[in-house]
C-alpha cells in the first residue's frame, strides 16, 4: 500500500472541493435548510423551560394555547428543511459522482495499450463502480450529515450557554477528550478501507476472469480449484472488513461513556441548584434536553468521520487513474494525415517493452497498395512491428513515416483513421450486427453496411437470423461461430475503408471451410490497400507481393516466396516444418 506525498493528497482533495463548489448555489440553499433544521432542533430544547415553568408550574392558559402551535410550526419547518437539504445534497453528490465517473472513463480510454496490459480489467471496473460509489456516499450523505450536525451542535450549544453558562462549561470539558478517538481511529479507518477496496478490486478481477473463462474451467475440471481461490479471497476480504468494523465501532462506545460522564455531572450539579433554589426545574430540564440532544450529533460525527476516511481512500484510488499520464503524446499543432493511398516507411526502428528490446534496426519501405507478409516463429516481433503503425506504442529509436510524415508529428485521430485492423481474436460488442459493422463509420447508410457485409461474405448468414442486421450478437459475439465473427470484423474494416490494413493472423483460429470464406473476404478487403499480413500458415500468403522473415526482432530475409525458398534460409525452414520436402516449390 503506497504512501502519497502530502502535497499530492492536498491537490486531490482540492480537486474534489472544486467539484463540490461548482454547485455552490444548491449547496448554499441546502445549507440554509440545514440552518432551519438546526434552529428547529435548538428551539425544541429551548421550549422545554416555558413548557414546564409556565404551563405545568404556573398553569398559564395563554402559554398552553401558544406553545403547541409554535411546536407544530417548528416541526413543519424542520420537516421541509430536512427534505429539501437531503434532496439538494444528494443531487450535488450525484452530479459530482457522474463527473468523476466520466473523468475516470475518459482517462482510461485515452491511456495507451501498455496501460491495459499492466492493469486488470476487473480492477479498473471496480474503480469506476465500487470506489466511485464510496465517494458518492461521502459527498452526498456524509457531507450532508456533518454540516447538519455541526449546525445543530452550534444551536444547542447556544441554548446550553444561555440557560446556565457555568454548568455548560463543565458539560463541555469532556468534548475534547471525546474527539480524540474520532481522529485517531479515523486514520486507521482510511488505511483499512484502502486495503478493503484493493481486495474488492482483486475479487472483481478474479470474477471477470473466471466467468469469461468458464468453458476452460469446466473443460479442465478446475471448479474445485477456482472455488478454493475464491473462498481464499473472500476470507482475506472478510478479515479486512472485520478490521474496518473494529476501527469504526470503537469510537462510538468510547464517546458514549464520556458523554455519560458529562450527563451524570449535569444531573448532579443541576439537581443540586434546583434543590437549593438557585435554579428552576424548567431551566434544568431545558438544559438537560439540550445536552442530551447535543451528544447525539457529536456521536454521529464519529461515524461521519469514518465515512469521510473511506471516501478519501476511494478518491485516492480514483485519482491514481485520472492522474496517470499517457506516454503516447500528441504535438500541440499536429499534422493531419489526409485520406488516400499511403506509403509506410520504417527507418532504423528499435522498440522495447520495459528493458526487453523486441525490435532491432528495422528498415522497411512498403509502397502504397503493396501487400507485405510478415512471418517467423512466435515471439519474433511481428505483432509488435504492426502495433507501432497506429501508435499503440511509440518507437524507442528511429522513426516511422507515412508519406514522409513522422507519425509522432501527426494527429493521432487522423493517423488511426487511416488504419483498419483485423485480429486473430474477433473483437465484437454486445450490440446489433448493424452497429458492430458500422462501429468505425457510424454515419454509414444501410446500403453501404449491406455492401460491406456482402463483400465480407457475411450477408447470407446475417439474412438467416429472424432480425437480420438488427440481431443482437451477445457478449463478445457469443451467438456467432468463429468464421461468422471474423467476417463481421472484416465487414467492419471494409466499411471503415481505411487505406492501411493490418491483418494479424486473421485466419489462424478457423477451420478449413470457414478459412476459405474468410480468405475470400480478405482478398476483397486488401484490394488497393497498403497491407501488413501476419501469418503462421504460409499457405495463406501466396498473394503477398513481398515476404519478410522476422527472427528475434530483426529482418533476416526479404523477398518473394520462390526467392526465399531458393535461399534455403529461415523461410525455407518454416515452410519445410509446415509442408515437408514434397511440397517445396509447388
Amino acid at each position: 500500500m503506497k504512501t502519497l506525498p502530502t502535497r499530492k493528497l492536498k491537490t486531490r482533495y482540492k480537486n474534489l472541493l472544486i467539484l463540490i463548489k461548482e454547485n455552490w448555489f444548491k449547496l448554499l440553499f441546502a445549507m440554509g435548510c440545514m440552518l432551519v433544521v438546526a434552529a428547529a432542533t435548538s428551539a425544541t430544547a429551548f421550549l422545554v423551560k416555558p413548557a414546564l415553568d409556565d404551563i405545568f408550574f404556573k398553569k398559564d392558559v395563554q402559554m398552553l394555547k401558544l406553545i403547541p402551535l409554535v411546536i407544530i410550526v417548528i416541526y413543519l419547518l424542520r420537516g421541509i428543511g430536512m427534505y429539501t437539504q437531503e434532496y439538494l445534497m444528494n443531487y450535488v453528490g450525484q452530479v459530482i459522482i457522474m463527473r468523476l465517473r466520466n473523468d475516470l472513463y475518459d482517462r482510461i480510454q485515452e491511456l495507451p495499450i501498455a496501460f491495459f496490459q499492466k492493469e486488470k480489467t476487473g480492477v479498473l471496473m471496480s474503480r469506476i463502480t465500487n470506489d466511485v460509489n464510496i465517494i458518492k456516499s461521502m459527498v452526498s450523505t456524509t457531507v450532508t450529515g456533518s454540516l447538519k450536525d455541526c449546525f445543530t451542535i452550534i444551536g444547542l450549544t447556544g441554548v446550553i450557554f444561555y440557560r446556565d453558562w457555568k454548568m455548560a462549561v463543565f458539560a463541555f470539558i469532556v468534548l475534547p477528550i471525546a474527539f480524540y478517538p474520532v481522529v485517531e481511529f479515523g486514520k486507521r479507518v482510511r488505511r483499512v478501507s484502502t486495503g478493503c477496496q484493493e481486495a474488492m478490486a482483486e475479487l472483481s478481477s478474479f470474477l471477470h476472469e473466471t466467468f469469461a473463462g468458464n468453458k476452460i474451467v469446466k473443460a479442465f475440471g478446475m471448479e474445485r480449484y477456482e472455488k478454493k481461490r475464491f473462498f481464499d479471497k473472500t476470507l482475506a476480504l472478510f478479515k479486512l472488513e472485520m478490521k474496518a468494523v473494529v476501527a469504526k465501532s470503537l469510537p462510538s462506545p468510547i464517546m458514549e461513556f464520556l458523554g455519560g460522564l458529562g450527563i451524570a455531572f449535569v444531573i448532579w450539579y443541576g439537581g443540586y441548584k434546583v434543590i437549593s433554589g438557585n435554579s428552576t426545574a424548567g431551566t434544568f430540564f431545558s438544559f438537560m434536553a439540550a445536552v442530551l440532544m447535543l451528544y447525539d450529533p457529536v456521536k454521529k460525527l464519529s461515524k461521519v468521520n469514518n465515512s469521510i476516511q473511506e471516501g478519501l481512500a476511494a478518491a485516492n484510488r480514483v485519482y491514481d487513474i485520472i492522474e496517470t499520464e499517457s506516454n503516447i503524446k500528441e504535438q500541440d499543432n499536429p499534422v493531419q494525415i489526409q485520406p488516400g493511398r499511403h506509403r509506410v516507411t520504417f527507418q532504423n526502428v528499435y522498440f522495447k517493452y520495459a528493458d526487453n528490446m523486441v525490435l532491432k534496426k528495422i528498415n522497411l519501405d512498403v509502397e502504397a497498395g503493396e501487400i507485405l507478409a510478415l512471418v517467423g516463429m512466435s515471439g519474433g516481433g511481428k505483432t509488435s512491428l504492426v502495433n507501432l503503425i497506429p501508435r499503440f506504442y511509440d518507437v524507442s529509436d528511429g522513426q516511422i513515416l507515412i508519406d514522409k510524415i513522422d507519425i509522432r508529428n501527426a494527429s493521432i485521430h487522423s493517423l488511426r483513421s487511416q488504419v483498419a485492423i483485423v485480429t486473430q481474436e474477433p473483437i465484437l460488442f454486445n450490440d446489433t450486427i448493424r452497429n458492430n459493422i458500422a462501429y468505425g463509420n457510424q454515419n454509414a447508410s444501410d446500403k453501404k453496411i449491406e455492401m460491406a457485409a456482402k463483400a465480407a461474405y457475411a450477408y447470407d448468414f446475417i439474412q438467416c437470423f429472424p432480425d437480420k442486421f438488427e440481431t443482437t450478437i451477445g457478449e463478445l459475439g457469443g451467438r456467432l461461430s468463429g468464421g461468422e465473427k471474423q467476417r463481421i470484423c472484416i465487414a467492419r474494416a471494409l466499411l471503415k475503408d481505411a487505406p492501411i490494413l493490418i491483418l494479424d493472423e486473421a485466419t489462424s483460429s478457423l477451420d478449413t471451410e470457414a478459412e476459405s470464406l474468410v480468405q475470400k473476404a480478405l482478398e476483397n478487403l486488401m484490394k488497393g490497400r497498403t497491407t501488413f499480413v501476419i501469418a503462421h500458415r504460409l499457405s495463406t500468403i501466396s498473394y503477398a507481393h513481398r515476404i519478410i522473415v522476422l527472427v528475434n526482432g530483426q529482418i533476416v530475409e526479404e523477398g518473394k516466396h520462390d526467392e526465399l525458398i531458393a535461399c534455403q534460409g529461415e523461410y525455407y525452414k518454416l515452410y519445410q516444418m509446415q509442408f515437408g520436402d514434397n511440397q517445396i516449390g509447388k
